[in-house]
């Protein structure tokens, strides 16, 4: 059986992965941020101490939206390069750290657990960097498009731990949402 194909083949394929790839990447980057309640809203959060290096909350739609974009493309170029050598353990990496990082909100912005969201998003940068190394064996240029990713991950690492440091009380409180009533 020959397993070679035409450019127009490989591109439909790519094109077919693309199709899919980036919308279910994006779309579960979104549920698993507006299910855990992150970022403003949010009244735990809300009462946070929030380091100066915080940037403005659009910020973070705006930069996760364009990288989880930027995961599903390079996901795609990976499974579309079939019969590649790395393939299947280069596709297991990007789940296992795409799984890690679906529970990163619901861990820091819904359990409030800043110590546990701390560790966790170390494992996540761990996991990011084995994935672009085995993405660089099947596609440079799906590692390539990993890397921006894998710099926010550094900044948001830091970000968990100057919330850490700034609000060491807060970690793991649950905040009620019932309103308190006084009577005079």
């Amino acid at each position: 059986m020959n397993l070679l194909a035409s450019p127009g083949q490989l591109r439909a394929s790519l094109m077919r992965w693309l199709l899919v790839c980036v919308p279910v990447v994006l779309l579960l980057g979104f549920l698993s941020g507006q299910m855990a309640g992150s970022g403003p809203g949010n009244s735990w959060f809300d009462a946070l101490v929030k380091p100066a290096v915080y940037p403005p909350p659009v910020t973070f739609a705006i930069v996760w939206s364009v990288l989880y974009v930027m995961m599903g493309v390079a996901l795609a170029m990976v499974l579309a390069a079939r019969g590649a050598r790395g393939r299947g353990i280069a596709v297991l990496a990007f789940a296992v750290q795409f799984v890690l990082n679906l529970a990163w909100s619901p861990v820091f912005f819904g359990m409030h657990r800043m110590s546990a969201a701390l560790v966790l998003i170390a494992a996540i940068l761990l996991a990011a960097v084995v994935t672009m190394i085995l993405f660089a064996r099947v596609r440079t240029v799906a590692s390539a498009l990993l890397l921006p990713y894998v710099l926010w991950l550094v900044f948001a690492t830091y970000l968990n731990f100057a919330f850490l440091q700034a609000n060491p009380g807060m970690d793991g409180v649950q905040r009620s949402s019932a309103v308190e009533r006084f009577d005079i």
